[in-house]
């Protein structure tokens, strides 16, 4: 089990990201929360096996249809034990 923080920059607002996001994260059973950030961003906390995050960050690279990813960090850290995958405002 491994945690990781994601910031996706780009057209990423206003395109059903978040919503995109909880689907996959629910297919895949990953575990944890999406949110808009202020500055445009889409924030994610994502815990789940190492293979299936590298699924997620997959569809974290392309999004929905209407969104142009231009970048995604991605961070290590410390497992906070989400139960389920929740979309936070």
């Amino acid at each position: 089990m491994q945690h990781i923080n994601i910031i996706i920059r780009g057209k990423v607002q206003g395109v059903f990201f978040r919503h995109g996001t909880k689907a996959v994260a629910d297919q895949l059973g990953v575990r944890g929360f999406v949110r808009n950030e202020e500055d445009g961003t889409v924030y994610i906390e994502a815990e789940a096996d190492e293979w299936i995050l590298d699924n997620f960050l997959d569809w974290c690279n392309e999004g929905p249809d209407r969104a142009e990813v231009e970048a995604v960090e991605k961070m290590e850290a410390e497992l906070q034990g989400f139960n389920n995958f929740i979309i936070k405002k």
